[in-house]
């Protein structure tokens, strides 16, 4: 079983803010395979589905970024979940709008929402997904630019990282992450 944690606020006044991609990777994985991310479980909304073939829970923390680590442990110690089988996505300000990067260790590099993961895990290695949302001009706050939504102007952008999230998703199911990684960090 492989478990795939998307980072993200939860409320409808986060939905489409940059803060929000994991959650928009998530949804759209989910769409894919029709998988409902309904469950209440765990302080996160859980579905459970096959894709190719590997079973694969869904997990939207409903903890607020900050906390998203208390989620994560608690679905970790309830179902005996391996922190090899996992995969977080998240939103990077240093990764350009529209591009993704794989990692499968590091700092939280500020992310407060892997800071906590890290922080409740005891360790900064497992698989991640950064999608980029771009540094903001200088002097603009960065929590005001996390929490703000994607200008038209970067929506293609936008629909074109969270396709190539989900392909990347779908193929690190049943594929070593170093060989993922290989195929998706252009």
């Amino acid at each position: 079983m492989k478990w795939i944690v998307g980072l993200g606020n939860p409320g409808p006044q986060y939905e489409k803010t940059r803060h929000n991609v994991g959650f928009m990777a998530l949804d759209a994985l989910a769409s894919r395979h029709n998988i409902q991310i309904t469950q209440s479980k765990c302080k996160a909304l859980i579905g459970e589905g096959h894709i190719g073939g590997v079973k694969t829970v869904l997990i939207k923390p409903m903890t607020y970024m900050n906390l998203s680590g208390e989620s994560l442990r608690a679905y970790m110690d309830y179902y005996k979940a391996d922190m090899e089988d996992l995969i977080v996505v998240y939103d990077d300000l240093d990764t350009e709008v529209g591009k993704i990067r794989l990692r499968y260790q590091g700092s939280a590099g500020g992310h407060n929402g892997i800071k906590s993961i890290i922080q409740h895990t005891g360790t900064q290695s497992f698989n991640r997904i950064r999608m980029g949302i771009s540094r903001p001009e200088p002097g603009y706050a960065i929590v005001d630019y996390v929490l703000g939504t994607f200008p038209k102007k970067e929506k293609e952008l936008l629909t074109g990282m969270i396709e190539d999230t989900c392909n990347a998703l779908e193929y690190s199911l049943n594929h070593p992450f170093e060989r993922t990684m290989a195929e998706f960090n252009k």
